[in-house]
């Protein structure tokens, strides 16, 4: 049974209940991270014994669980746009934005399908926008590729923003730092792509860096979509 099927208890002093609980949770584990969540704190946030919240969630992966279904609720849209490129396009910039706004989704993107409600709508959303323009198999890898860009881009640009935050460097910072460094490597001639992309590629913000990939991913998933004839 999972938490999602599970009965809450019956109300009692403290009123509590999984809504308030996971409210809770959201808000340790914005202001510190994964490692902010624990049961014994989300209790001591609503002033509740710690084994009172045992009759509502099981086991710190059940609450994470909880955790990241609520925040799929951020991701989908109030309507499916009719074009599956759109659609895919407008579930690819919710999601960014969500992780930006809860740094640590991202630590919990990429595994086992979230079973809640909210995940498989956005599961829901995902799909239905490929319905019906290839074979089943064929939809699911483009599903599969697309959320597998979506999550190592995401992934990608947290990790830099909490190195910025961990070192009190900016990314014009660490290159102006390390410059000396790469301009020494480079001059040995060992390196001459990476030299040219160096000395020669446009840097772009990490919004843009993540709109031109995703629209390349869509671009590789519309060569494999075939459309029925009508």
């Amino acid at each position: 049974m999972t938490v999602w099927d599970r009965p809450e208890p019956p109300a009692r002093p403290v009123p509590l209940d999984r809504e308030r609980i996971v409210a809770a949770a959201v808000a340790l584990a914005d202001e510190g991270g994964l490692e902010a969540v624990s049961l014994r704190k989300v209790a001591a946030r609503l002033g509740a014994g710690p084994m009172r919240l045992y009759g509502y969630i099981s086991t710190k992966e059940e609450l994470l669980d909880l955790l990241v279904d609520e925040v799929h609720a951020e991701i989908l849209p109030e309507e499916q746009p009719g074009d599956w490129r759109e659609a895919l396009r407008v579930l690819a910039h919710r999601t960014r934005q969500a992780a930006l706004r809860h740094e640590w989704l991202a630590d919990l993107l990429g595994g086992r399908p979230n079973l809640g409600p909210n995940g498989l709508a956005v599961t829901e959303a995902t799909l239905a926008a490929l319905d019906g323009l290839a074979g089943l198999d064929t939809v699911m890898r483009a599903a599969e590729t697309f959320s597998a860009y979506i999550n190592g881009a995401i992934r990608r640009e947290i990790t830099h923003a909490r190195a910025e935050r961990a070192t009190g460097l900016s990314k014009r910072d660490w290159q102006r730092a390390h410059g000396p460094h790469v301009t020494r490597m480079l001059a040995t001639g060992r390196f001459p792509a990476l030299a040219k992309a160096v000395y020669d590629g446009t840097d772009v913000d990490a919004e843009t860096s993540f709109a031109t990939g995703l629209d390349w991913v869509l671009d590789s998933v519309a060569a494999k979509l075939t459309c029925p004839p009508t």
